[in-house]
């Protein structure tokens, strides 16, 4: 069958580890002092490990590879003790992954081993290896408390941020809050700028920052803009860039990406003055 499936780049390479605690079904091995893929049964497609590689070197690719299949996974995380079981039970909940969540627990059953499949997803644990438990994908339930008075009229400014991570190079287009989202892109200097930035176009929205100039890796940006498009079908992407000139190129991005799209979705660029007001807003 022809499915998404991650693709190593061992030339970009370099051994170093860090995308193998980021991977939730175990898919990732080092090899030959390389890491690589070590059966298509285990890559479920959805990029968790994602923007932990420093070299750029892990992509998502479509081509004809074996069905992935969660109850194999499941049988080899069950070896690894609790604590990996409940990270992988986390991530395929975290993803919206429904099928494969049930599969999981119906093989944790049959194993015997007994979980509460109803209680939410909590925040990771605390790693002690290379990976970074703040680029873990998670949704916040509820409504969070208002922040701390800090103006001098005593009028709270809740955060409006209802997701994390949100910097590009962590976030995965596969995470549920993606999809169907109006999508803000904005550059990272914007919310320093604007005092009003959460309630005047963060709410209700989903977020990604980055920062054209100083950021590497830009052909993954454009690629995972393309996911966000293509696969986790977004509704909208409005781009909030500075006015300095180097800023332009995040909007470049944005619509390089949706020229390579299948999909076709209305893109709003707006930009803020250093002292931050808005001094041009349009549909592109």
């Amino acid at each position: 069958m022809k499915r998404k499936i991650i693709t190593i780049d061992e030339g970009k390479c370099t051994g170093c580890g860090i995308c193998i605690p980021n991977c939730p079904e175990g898919a990732i091995q080092i090899i030959d002092e390389k890491a690589r893929l070590v059966s298509d049964l285990f890559c479920d497609g959805l990029g968790a490990c994602l923007g932990h590689c420093p070299e750029g070197a892990i992509n998502i690719e479509e081509r004809e590879a074996e069905p992935y299949d969660e109850r194999t996974v499941m049988k080899n995380i069950i070896k690894q003790g609790p604590n990996v079981i409940k990270a992988h039970l986390r991530h395929l909940r975290d993803h919206n992954e429904q099928e494969y969540l049930a599969a999981a627990l119906d093989e944790l059953k049959a194993q015997g081993i007994e979980t509460d499949e109803k209680t939410p997803a909590a925040p990771a644990p605390v790693h002690h290896g290379s990976g970074c438990p703040g680029s873990r994908s998670f949704q916040f339930e509820g409504t969070p408390e208002p922040a701390p008075l800090t103006t001098d009229t005593g009028e709270a400014h809740p955060s409006e941020l209802r997701h994390w991570p949100v910097q590009m190079h962590l976030i995965s287009p596969s995470a549920g809050h993606y999809r169907s989202a109006d999508v803000i892109l904005a550059a990272d200097c914007v919310a320093f700028s604007m005092g009003d930035f959460h309630r005047t176009f963060l709410k209700g929205k989903t977020l990604a920052i980055a920062c054209p100039k100083l950021d590497q890796g830009k052909e993954i940006y454009q690629e995972k803009l393309r996911s966000l498009i293509d696969d986790a079908r977004i509704n909208t992407l409005t781009v909030i860039i500075m006015e300095v000139p180097c800023c332009g190129g995040l909007l470049h991005l944005a619509k390089q990406a949706a020229a390579e799209a299948v999909r076709k979705v209305p893109i709003k660029a707006v930009t803020v003055s250093i002292d931050g007001k808005v001094l041009q807003e349009d549909w592109v």
